[in-house]
């Protein structure tokens, strides 16, 4: 069949927090994810994968395989029905290389609607397109060469202020490797070596980052966070040097199936051709000069959840946007988090824009902890911070996140995967951010009028408290103490200034 560059669909509804879904067919796996929540950061509140492997026959003889078809079409009805009874009646459906490129693949689509599920064909530079409205959904300040790899296509997209630029599409899916590889042991990176050149994108990539779409290159980052022990078993935004990948290739002759199964989060599904991924990311980043490797966990799916988004709505930030929803729902008084920003904002006047936001994210979350039993309010934070399902932040985030939440909390010293995902400068910054937060919220007791009411800043060799003498009363034994803590974390004296 040939391929459709234009989508055939309808809207899907005006966003807010309606709930919606999206089925996507790949090559090799289909999948039902259910969104629920803001419309900027909807959360999955359902997603289940079948690994349907309809592209293997595409990959032989042109054509989906019939038992693939079948198993396929039994998911399908399965996810409708799910959809149906979770309040998605009607979920979006999408296709992507197999059933766009094979003979039957009509056939195929005439039968899903009559499951009652229209199907979207997309092209290659629509999937292309979506991956990089993913990535920029996710980790808005992108800017380099997006690779969303799938078991039919490969897809590139150049991403940058916001905006896709260039896309292409390839067929070097990794269903269709092995085909490739029996021609020889430098037949796939000449054949990569030769599209990458004779479609522009050789060095277009130099000195950007390359972003990992699809589940077999975030496979891979599962398996080099285990080579490398890394802490925090989180793989969106995980980094890695470029020549990581060449690495994982060497690992990947060796470890047997048995010992990949040992890895946390890597599906057993995914390992057979695991292999087949790490060669193609190697030849793909070497080709494109990239400079290094950044893991997303947003595609294609959330791509067209955002590309429905008004230009308002997108040029929200996902981490304030969700830490801020985050916080209106566990905390006390919803707009205390901002209140809480811009009253200790005065003493972090020189720290990066990349700080204050993190700073900001934090004091969204600074009440999350009410709830839980008073002595394990500073785990809860921590748990928050480093678990949360955020977007738009990286582990060092996260951890300065964690520190400071840890710290407000009353939490001592300094958690271990804290100091493996921060240095120590970064330590400090978080816990001058959680001792400022301590001191809001015992000043204020949660409410605005104490805040709104009085300043922090730094003048005259001291850390100063600016307060109304109409609330000197509240400026009590735990609060002085806790200004002085937060002045000597800055090597200064505390000083009150009423007036």
């Amino acid at each position: 069949m040939s391929s459709i560059s234009m989508f055939r669909r309808a809207r899907t509804p005006a966003p807010g927090h309606a709930r919606v879904g999206i089925i996507d067919i790949g090559s090799n796996s289909i999948r039902l994810v259910i969104y629920d929540g803001p419309a900027r950061i909807p959360a999955a509140l359902f997603n289940e994968k079948v690994m349907a492997g309809l592209g293997k026959g595409v990959s032989r003889d042109g054509m989906l395989d019939a038992e693939a078809v079948e198993r396929a079409l039994s998911t399908l009805a399965r996810f409708r029905r799910l959809a149906e009874q979770m309040g998605v009646p009607q979920p979006r459906t999408v296709a992507t290389a197999a059933v766009r490129e094979a003979s039957n693949g009509q056939q195929f689509i005439d039968r899903v609607l009559d499951l009652g599920l229209p199907v979207e064909i997309l092209s290659g530079h629509d999937e292309a397109r979506m991956a990089g409205m993913g990535v920029i959904a996710s980790i808005p300040q992108a800017n380099g060469i997006v690779g969303d790899l799938g078991g039919g296509s490969l897809e590139l997209a150049r991403v940058v202020d916001g905006e896709v630029r260039e896309t292409s599409s390839f067929p070097l899916g990794v269903l269709r490797i092995d085909a490739v590889k029996a021609k020889g042991p430098r037949a796939l990176r000449n054949l990569v070596a030769r599209t990458l050149e004779e479609n522009g994108w050789t060095g277009k990539g130099a000195g950007l980052p390359f972003y990992m779409v699809g589940g077999s290159w975030r496979s891979l980052a599962r398996l080099d966070m285990h080579l490398t022990g890394y802490p925090l078993p989180i793989v969106h935004h995980y980094w890695m040097p470029p020549e990581n990948a060449q690495h994982l290739v060497r690992v990947l002759a060796h470890l047997d199936r048995k010992r990949l199964r040992d890895v946390v989060g890597l599906s057993g599904a995914r390992i057979p051709t695991l292999s087949h991924a790490a060669l193609l990311l190697s030849h793909v980043a070497r080709r494109l000069g990239s400079s290094e490797l950044i893991v997303s966990a947003y595609g294609l799916r959330e791509g067209l959840l955002f590309d429905d988004l008004s230009e308002y709505q997108r040029a929200q930030d996902p981490l304030i946007a969700s830490t801020r929803e985050e916080g209106a729902r566990q905390g006390r008084f919803p707009e205390h988090g901002d209140l809480l920003d811009r009253w200790l904002a005065p003493l972090f006047a020189s720290e990066s824009p990349a700080d204050t936001r993190i700073r900001h994210a934090t004091c969204l979350l600074a009440d999350v902890g009410w709830r839980a039993h008073p002595e394990f309010r500073a785990e809860r934070g921590i748990e928050t911070a480093l678990h949360g399902n955020w977007v738009g932040i990286d582990s060092r985030g996260r951890g300065m996140m964690a520190h400071a939440l840890w710290t407000s909390f009353g939490g001592q010293g300094v958690v271990p995967v804290i100091s493996g995902i921060c240095s120590p400068s970064e330590i400090v910054a978080a816990e001058r951010w959680g001792l400022a937060l301590r001191l809001g919220q015992r000043f204020s007791g949660g409410v605005a009028d104490a805040l709104a009411g009085s300043r922090l800043s730094i003048g005259g060799g001291a850390l100063e408290l600016h307060a109304e003498r109409d609330n000197a009363i509240l400026y009590g034994e735990a609060v002085e103490r806790r200004h002085k803590a937060l002045a000597v974390a800055f090597g200064l004296p505390a000083r009150l200034i009423l007036g």
